[in-house]
């Protein structure tokens, strides 16, 4: 889940507002003063529960120093010296344990996938158990308890030894039975529906006891974050980040590379649990722009993940603990809470396998006949023949493909029948390789090539024509080499080489949330499989009568069941016709609540729209007969234009669609949102699959010499 840009200056102010004390931390920590940098009585308390905590007592037993019968008899010299080396970071040798108990705690972390009321994904989050039954994350991930209640905490989500994607397990979340929160601190605490459907219970993933006295992390020390970084497999940042200043509620912990994901625990080198994460300090320009990780200027199209970030902020857990245990609950609600603090987890248990075990499962029967056992491995045999449906519905996933179903209740659901639609394999083909590094994102050299041989002596003949002359011939020109007219298949044609971002994502075009290519496509599979069946329902009904239109109960179905994809010019402005409808010019990814929350509205200039004040997964504003993208505006702007010249007349000059004046907003877009790498790549991969090149990718600066007034109906 993508942090506000509100939380981000907040925790800007707060880290330029301390930048005189930070200084002097980082100067006493390089002159290697560790223990000078704390508070004496925070060094004090710190040193007393290193003394005590079982992974530390081990670690030193292991360096078989002469006088260590017990840590105990240590002299105080000894071990303040044995502290500053292994805790502290001037010696990296650790003790083999110190990763059992890291791998032991991992378990209890999941990839939170928040979803709408219509069971919807619409962002990603990490949360952690903190009892047997609550987990916590960021107030920001799960806001309120209505948003939980749609929500499911995925486990187990990351790659085995061998590279290959582990089973994982997803879990409902309960809010009905517990849920507090809070804005200030950050934090939402809710409970988690333990396993009915055969998959390991709850309590095999462990959890982390809260702890609410000081001196679990002094000014200096190196602290450990676990996490999933824009929904992906569970990642670890192992001590890159350095805790450099504390206050009442929140502490900082400054990194060159390592960036946290809201809702994930910070831990200190025991394991414990000493802030949750919520936001960063990126890093900026002179001009205050925001950095990306190749010192160039960060854009939305790279992702949160290519930040520069200068420095973390989490709140503090001792804070957190002190709000939960002063907060007055109902009396069905204490006990839940009291086990975070009176139950001590058992790391133990927890270390004992590498996976949970998977309870055995019934056969499942597929339409087409074939039955599947799960053992875990898929093993199909057919019985006979029947009709095929017109949708596949069973089969086996490639190996290469590592996406799984958000939703809990479709753990056995069917997945692509590869064979059965060689379009898809084709296409998921040229995306592996791209992954494996065998074919270029994106080849400039061969696209200008291309360029030239598409466009041909127009290049040359431009400045001769004038704007109606130049209108004409492009719209020529497009209608002519648009040879393959696709149908409308988003998740063959769009999804999984079309629409890729340059670190082979997809990111919905108006709220930048991130999907991988095979996650999209399953969904929308999903929903085509609901739709047929919905649809079949429909035309089964014995309460229909003569006067039942069917395409009417289409359109309803269409928006119950949307796909996540976006018409830049709506459906509804060209009675959904081809090949309007499968062009892929002016389709683009986009998850169902924005496509839901635009409609068929048309583009719009807000003077008070300010992007910098929306949440960034946000989709934009709304206003009657206006819509505001919150991203991608050079992007449909082009599309828009692209469209104008290939089918002029399908969009009218209304209030509803676009009137005279307002393809001065089109323009006004096009100029202020220069064309991306992502554009490019589009451009030249639907080149290669329809016939025809979108002009204003290619050539920016012939939009101004083009009457589009011209395409209006």
């Amino acid at each position: 889940m993508a942090i506000t840009y509100h939380l981000i200056q907040e925790t800007t102010a707060r880290y330029k507002q301390r930048h005189h004390e930070r200084e002097e931390h980082l100067n006493e920590m390089e002159a290697g003063n560790l223990l000078n940098v704390d508070t004496p009585e925070r060094v004090r308390k710190r040193l007393e529960r290193i003394a005590n905590h079982p992974l530390a007592i081990r670690t030193m037993v292991e360096e078989r120093q002469p006088e260590v019968a017990g840590v105990k008899i240590l002299s105080p010299e000894n071990f303040n010296r044995l502290v500053q080396e292994r805790i502290l970071g001037q010696n990296d040798l650790m003790s083999v344990s110190y990763l059992e108990y890291g791998l032991s705690v991992s378990r209890s972390i999941g990839r939170i996938l928040i979803r709408n009321n219509s069971n919807r994904l619409v962002g990603y989050g990490t949360g952690f158990m903190v009892s047997p039954r609550l987990l916590l994350t960021n107030n920001h991930v799960l806001s309120d308890a209505r948003q939980a209640g749609f929500s499911l905490i995925e486990f187990n989500y990351q790659s085995g030894v061998g590279g290959q994607m582990l089973q994982s397990f997803t879990y409902e979340l309960d809010p009905a039975s517990f849920f507090l929160t809070d804005k200030l601190l950050d934090f939402s605490l809710v409970a988690v529906k333990d396993s009915s459907s055969g998959q390991p219970l709850l309590g095999t993933f462990g959890w982390n006891r809260l702890i609410e006295e000081e001196g679990k992390a002094i000014l200096g020390e190196y602290v450990n974050i676990i996490q999933h970084p824009s929904g992906q497999p569970k990642q670890l940042a192992l001590r890159e980040n350095r805790l450099v200043d504390l206050f009442d509620d929140f502490l900082h912990y400054k990194t060159d590379t390592a960036p946290g994901s809201s809702g994930s625990p910070v831990f200190n080198d025991q394991w414990e649990v000493v802030g949750l994460h919520h936001s960063g300090v990126p890093q900026k320009d002179e001009q205050g722009r925001i950095l990306a990780t190749d010192g160039q200027v960060w854009t939305l199209e790279l992702g949160e993940d290519k930040v520069a970030w200068e420095a973390n902020e989490g709140i503090r857990i001792s804070r957190i603990v002190k709000h939960v245990k002063q907060y007055n609950l109902s009396l069905t609600q204490r006990p839940l809470r009291d086990e975070m603090f009176n139950q001590i987890p058992l790391v133990s248990e927890a270390i004992k396998e590498e996976t949970p075990k998977i309870s055995p499962k019934l056969p499942n029967l597929a339409s087409d006949g074939s039955v599947t056992w799960t053992i875990p491995l898929l093993l199909s045999v057919r019985l006979g023949e029947v009709a095929t449906p017109s949708v596949p519905i069973s089969v086996p996933q490639p190996d290469n493909l590592s996406s799984k179903p958000t939703d809990s209740s479709r753990q056995d659901d069917a997945q692509w029948d590869i064979e059965s639609d060689p379009e898809l394999a084709k296409e998921l083909q040229i995306l592996e390789q791209a992954r494996r590094g065998t074919i270029p994102y994106y080849d400039e050299v061969a696209d200008r090539t291309e360029q030239e041989n598409y466009y041909g002596n127009l290049i040359d003949t431009l400045s001769s024509l004038n704007s109606r002359e130049l209108f004409k011939q492009l719209k020529d020109l497009l209608r002519t080499t648009h040879t393959k007219l696709l149908s409308y298949k988003p998740r063959v044609y769009l999804y999984p080489w079309v629409d890729i971002q340059p670190d082979l994502k997809i990111r919905s075009i108006y709220s930048q949330l991130e999907f991988e290519p095979e996650q999209i496509i399953r969904e929308d599979l999903q929903i085509e499989q609901e739709r047929t069946a919905r649809l079949q329902e429909l035309v089964r009904s014995e309460s229909l009568g003569r006067t039942f239109q069917l395409s009417e109960q289409i359109d309803v179905l269409e928006a119950e069941l949307p796909y996540n994809c976006e018409h830049v010019v709506p459906q509804s402005w060209f009675q959904k016709r081809e090949p309007m409808r499968g062009d892929l010019h002016h389709l683009f990814a986009c998850e169902s609540v924005c496509n839901s929350f635009r409609g068929n509205t048309p583009f719009y200039d807000f003077p008070d729209f300010e992007v910098e004040e929306t949440i960034r997964t946000n989709c934009g504003k709304s206003e009657g007969k206006k819509f505001e993208p919150g991203n991608g505006k050079g992007e449909v702007a082009r599309a828009t234009l692209y469209f104008l010249l290939r089918y002029p007349g399908q969009i009218d000059n209304s209030s509803n669609e676009y009137e005279v004046q307002r393809l001065e907003t089109l323009l006004k877009w096009h100029q202020d949102y220069p064309v991306n790498e992502h554009e490019k790549h589009r451009n030249m991969a639907i080149y290669k699959k329809q016939g025809n090149r979108n002009p204003f990718i290619d050539f920016p600066e012939w939009a101004d010499k083009i009457e589009f007034r011209l395409g209006l109906g």
